[in-house]
């Protein structure tokens, strides 16, 4: 049935709040929830169950699947591809903007609290404020079980073009630049921010604070404890120009080696 704010095309088993708009050539099926002041674009199909949270603006072209959960507070525009088939509700998206060409992968996590406490005068562990937004740029991919935190002192920001991997961990305030490659279980701590270009190998941790200039590359398992500011190559634990990173391994075995056959 067609909707009275927009001329959208509803199923007679929708919820769709008397405040939403429901843009003509817009398709909501069977048992999708629309919320609060949401904006439901033209050629947008909403699909069954999925439930799209207040304020949400969904722009031409997105088609979020039956699997996937929205809650408030977003701005979804076009031609985003959810991919999240698996199981109900395994995609999870608040206080976040996605922009085009996007893909997301299953179990991804983006815009929730990130984690951030303190100890007050009383001895009492106390949550600081997560109130900011987690801002995706173009042609992102995000894999399955990534997770994207909302800033607190300034918005989360993963540039156009970045691909992110499985199982990473972004905090909240981190600025990732464009064209970026981070490879699977990564962990960046909050507050870091990564120019232009930047690989993380498998495992690679980010310090909280830490700034990574562009054209960087971290080898698998290395730690940045300290700022990088010149582009190349690095490893290690702490992380050093890779070069002195393969002396260190070097020495480390003679070293090791030496003590072995004096024994």
């Amino acid at each position: 049935m067609p909707w009275r704010n927009g001329g959208g095309v509803l199923h007679r088993a929708a919820s769709v709040d008397p405040s939403a708009v429901v843009e003509a050539g817009a398709v909501v099926h069977s048992g999708a929830v629309i919320g609060k002041e949401v904006v439901v674009g033209s050629g947008t199909v909403v699909g069954p169950s999925v439930s799209v949270g207040q304020s949400t603006r969904i722009g031409y072209g997105v088609s979020p699947a039956s699997s996937v959960l929205k809650q408030s507070k977003l701005c979804l525009v076009m031609e985003m591809i959810l991919v999240s088939l698996c199981s109900r509700y395994n995609v999870v998206l608040s206080n976040c903007s996605v922009g085009e060409f996007c893909t997301i992968h299953n179990g991804a996590c983006i815009g929730q609290d990130g984690f951030g406490f303190f100890v007050d005068q009383d001895g009492q562990v106390k949550k600081k404020p997560q109130e900011l937004y987690a801002r995706i740029g173009d042609n992102v991919e995000i894999g399955a079980n990534t997770c994207i935190d909302r800033g607190s002192w300034r918005d989360t920001m993963i540039g156009d073009d970045t691909k992110i991997d499985n199982l990473v961990q972004i905090g909240h305030n981190v600025v990732i630049g464009k064209c970026c490659m981070i490879c699977g279980q990564v962990g960046i701590a909050g507050s870091a921010t990564l120019g232009d270009y930047v690989v993380l190998g498998g495992r690679v941790a980010i310090r909280d604070h830490v700034s990574i200039a562009s054209k960087v590359r971290l080898a698998a398992n290395s730690l940045a404890t300290k700022d990088i500011q010149e582009p190349g190559d690095y490893g290690g634990f702490p992380a050093v120009p890779i070069n002195e990173w393969r002396r260190q391994t070097v020495n480390l075995r003679l070293f090791s080696k030496k003590h072995h056959d004096r024994r």
